[in-house]
């Protein structure tokens, strides 16, 4: 346990540090509050479907978690470059403490960057209408952190350097946003994206958050919740697996 907290602690350390880290990452989600909010806001009141800034502030929450997370899994590769790696997996404990640790300290990181965002959204117009339910919506914002951290953590066990950075960002970690429900409502889709979204695991972390924050939902809440939750159970145990394969 006590290798656990100490590899959460330094996610954590790492995150506090880096000032310039945490104001960029608030740069896009502001972008895409502001542009679609504001700029799709009147085609989506005439359409009959209210506040855009309502529907859309709960997705650019998981935006913010989805990215801040995924980016904490491939913190792996700069670790191994820069030889941390190799003296975390030389020292005389568990690898599953220490992937773990990493795991939880990424997560919770990816959390904090959704509060933030979160915040934000309220200065932009954002309004929950129970924020009694803000509580279960950070929870659920945790489990998707924990889902995409240790999807982060798998890909970066498999990778030995950064030159498929770029391809991880445009062909996984943007069509996962983009195919979540996040920017548009999932119904009337054409058969293809309804399969795309209904196979993305975002999307059930969309909605159950946007239920939370708005009490709307496409799905079962229920079945978002356990299909967030076996994912990232899924993920966390894959993840490590992989790590535990690394060559010190």
């Amino acid at each position: 346990m006590e290798v656990i907290y100490v590899m959460w602690l330094r996610q954590l350390i790492k995150y506090f540090r880096s000032k310039p880290r945490i104001i960029g990452s608030l740069g896009q989600p502001v972008l895409f509050l502001v542009s679609f909010g504001f700029g799709f806001g009147s085609i989506y009141q005439k359409a009959g479907n209210g506040n855009y800034i309502q529907f859309l502030a709960p997705g650019i929450i998981l935006m913010s978690v989805l990215f801040t997370a995924i980016f904490s899994g491939i913190e792996l590769i700069w670790d191994r470059q820069f030889g941390f790696l190799k003296e975390t997996l030389v020292a005389p404990v568990p690898r599953l403490n220490i992937v773990l640790g990493r795991i939880l300290g990424g997560a919770t990181v990816a959390g904090i960057q959704g509060i933030i965002v979160f915040i934000l959204t309220l200065i932009l117009g954002f309004r929950p209408p129970n924020m009694m339910m803000i509580p279960m919506a950070f929870i659920l914002m945790f489990i998707v952190a924990i889902l995409f951290t240790s999807l982060g953590t798998v890909i970066a066990s498999s990778m030995e350097d950064m030159q498929g950075f770029q391809l991880i960002m445009n062909f996984l970690v943007m069509p996962i946003f983009f195919l979540s429900g996040a920017l548009f409502p999932l119904e009337g889709l054409p058969t293809v994206l309804k399969v795309l979204t209904h196979i993305n695991p975002l999307t059930y972390g969309v909605d159950a958050v946007r239920w939370a924050m708005i009490g709307q939902a496409t799905f079962p809440v229920g079945l978002d919740i356990l299909i967030i939750s076996a994912v990232a159970a899924s993920l966390v145990g894959i993840g490590s697996y992989m790590f535990s394969k690394i060559q010190a």
